[in-house]
């Protein structure tokens, strides 16, 4: 049942990636850290009054090893 749990966790990572990759991101990074990330370089989702529980999960999810922007 473990490996069942991780299968889909690891298909919803794909999905979440190949979005990113068609909204002209890194093939490699999730659409949560590519958020994160303009939220950390004053882009514009910085703009945006996100709740505290979305906000906190953008920023926890920087992938600073992944990216157009390595390194952010």
């Amino acid at each position: 049942m473990k490996q069942v749990g991780a299968y889909i966790w690891n298909f919803l990572i794909a999905i979440d990636q190949l979005g990113n990759a068609l909204l002209g991101g890194w093939h490699d990074e999730t659409i949560s850290s590519r958020v994160g990330k303009s939220i950390l370089k004053g882009g514009w989702a910085s703009t945006v009054p996100w709740p505290v529980w979305l906000y906190d999960h953008f920023i926890g999810s920087v992938e600073p090893d992944e990216g157009w922007d390595k390194g952010y």
